[in-house]
């Protein structure tokens, strides 16, 4: 089940900047929570269940705690003491910005997982250029490097089978990423060469006098206004929690 299926790439961004921004503003778990907690629940009917959100998410899953330890050790001390050490200094305002920054990573960081599941970079190129006006060029330059990520995916899993069949994959964690890493970036040179000439030959590089002209037309249903609202509205929703029950700390200042 996807209810995100047909929905303009563009309102996936704008959704996304609707619903996260304005999480900024507070450092306080409630508001983070209630996103977090919608994230958690609208996942499955969006098309990424919690088990693909949790393997495409781990990125943000470590990010959450890394960024919450130095909030806990060097945040602005106020209240009961728990540790000292230098610099380092737990009390109660510390650890209480450090959740609130724990969660806020979550509540920021898992929503791109998932309204950017499964977006096609055609599909984003029309609604960037044709929906938010964006120049050509950056659009056509985008298209195709959404297009080589995956042919990039292909390549680290060929090389992968490939040094496993040659015996040569069981060397140092190191050196195997080291050489992994060395010919991924030789192999994305060369295409990437190769691309742009073969892009400048087909005359993507001119530019029209009476403006380009597109195969696919890209616009704005009903089912995207209503999908921009929603996001808006949770985002609403979050600080008004976090006000009305006391927690809403503006750039976490009581």
């Amino acid at each position: 089940m996807n209810l995100l299926n047909g929905i303009n790439p563009v309102t996936r961004i704008i959704g996304l900047i609707l619903l996260t921004t304005p999480l900024l503003l507070s450092v306080d778990v409630v508001s983070a929570g209630v996103a977090l907690t919608f994230t958690l629940i609208a996942a499955p009917f969006c098309g990424v269940g919690w088990r693909r959100l949790l393997r495409r998410g781990w990125p943000v899953l470590l990010a959450a705690p890394l960024a919450a330890v130095p909030m806990a050790l060097y945040g602005r001390p106020e209240g009961d003491t728990y540790f000292q050490f230098l610099l380092a200094h737990v009390t109660d305002n510390s650890l209480q910005l450090a959740a609130a920054i724990f969660v806020r990573v979550l509540a920021v960081g898992l929503p791109v997982i998932v309204l950017s599941a499964d977006v096609d970079p055609t599909d984003l190129g029309d609604g960037l250029a044709q929906v938010l006006r964006l120049p050509e060029r950056f659009v056509l330059g985008a298209v195709a490097a959404a297009r080589l990520v995956s042919l990039f995916r292909d390549d680290l899993d060929s090389m992968r089978r490939a040094r496993r069949a040659r015996g040569i994959a069981d060397q140092g964690r190191v050196r195997y990423f080291l050489t992994l890493a060395f010919g991924l970036l030789v192999l994305s040179l060369r295409r990437g060469a190769k691309l742009a000439t073969a892009m400048e030959a087909r005359g993507f590089n001119r530019v029209a006098e009476h403006g380009r002209t597109w195969a696919r037309e890209s616009t704005l249903s009903r089912r995207d206004w209503v999908v921009m609202a929603v996001c808006l509205f949770v985002s609403a929703l979050a600080i008004g929690v976090a006000v009305v029950v006391g927690s809403f700390r503006f750039l976490g200042v009581a």
